[in-house]
């Protein structure tokens, strides 16, 4: 239903209402932080993608206790790019309509986090959606402008397209304050490289943890929502190496896109064991039956 609405009514500000109205008919204690606070906490790097657009950003965090409060939770991350312009990396003209569903990865997570309140499991999740457009404009983040990440890592913005992974890395940063031993899992329409490698069936699942892999995919399964898991190599990182910053948010042109992009956020995971999922070949249909598919609920759900 979010992941539907066109972006001039699913904002920032309306996804954020949705988790407050999930909270409140499930008992869920839901914060919504605004530019200030993020501010505070620091996220260079989220605000800079945000920083062209006229719509105010939202951070949310919604929790859903089933367990004991010493029992560390799983914590998903969904990406919440309201809007995809590409920002002054600009993208073309046809489909950019498409680019409303740019926050499936947050849609999910908000899905997953209502179909576990109905079914109250023994356990505790953490649900953290980083929220904005990219926008091109006055105040937007050019090409080669360098920003420090939450985690204090410099990043230098070579292409502002690639602008889910500058979202999501400071809400990873942000996650280790729930000392997640179980997982963090992040979520989202992050690559055309990843629709070129595994086309519409199946999500990209990048993990360096053999057990998660494991579990993951036997979810995947389980729940008839196929992914499929990718290299994360040593080898991949190289391209990210950058003259002017801790790494550039791009590397390599487009080969291997998909794995790059996931070599960049596994940078900000140190603390914890982490799972990405690429969905942007999955979370949406185009052509005739253009319109959300609800993946990867199912997978994050059994899983």
């Amino acid at each position: 239903e979010c992941a539907n609405r066109p972006g001039n009514h699913c904002t920032p500000t309306y996804l954020a209402q949705q988790a407050k109205q999930l909270g409140k008919e499930f008992g869920c204690k839901v914060e919504v932080l605004d530019r200030k606070a993020v501010e505070k906490l620091g996220m260079g790097s989220f605000l800079a993608v945000a920083q062209g657009s006229h719509e105010p950003l939202r951070f949310i965090v919604a929790h859903y206790n089933g367990a004991g409060a010493k029992v560390a939770p799983i914590v998903l991350v969904g990406k919440g790019i309201t809007f995809d312009t590409g920002g002054i990396s600009i993208k073309p003209a046809g489909e950019m309509d498409e680019m409303k569903f740019d926050m499936g990865g947050a849609a999910s997570v908000l899905g997953t986090l209502r179909a576990v309140a109905q079914c109250k499991p023994k356990l505790n999740l953490v649900c953290i959606i980083p929220t904005c457009e990219n926008m091109p404009g006055g105040a937007a983040v050019k090409p080669g402008d360098v920003v420090t990440s939450m985690s204090g890592q410099t990043i230098e913005i070579l292409n502002t397209d690639a602008e889910g992974r500058l979202i999501l890395c400071d809400a990873l940063t942000y996650a280790e304050r729930f000392q997640p031993e179980a997982v963090v899992v992040d979520i989202a329409t992050l690559t055309g490289a990843c629709v070129v490698a595994l086309g519409h069936h199946h999500s990209g699942l990048f993990t360096a943890d053999d057990s998660v892999a494991e579990q993951m995919l036997a979810a995947s399964r389980a729940g008839l929502d196929p992914c499929w898991r990718m290299p994360l190599d040593e080898e991949y990182d190289e391209p990210l190496k950058s003259n002017f910053a801790d790494m550039g948010n791009i590397g390599g042109g487009r080969a291997g896109g998909a794995i790059t992009a996931a070599m960049f956020l596994r940078r900000f995971t140190s603390k914890y064991p982490w799972a990405h999922l690429d969905i942007a070949g999955t979370a949406w249909k185009s052509g005739a039956a253009k319109g959300s598919t609800g993946r990867p609920v199912p997978l994050l759900t059994h899983f």
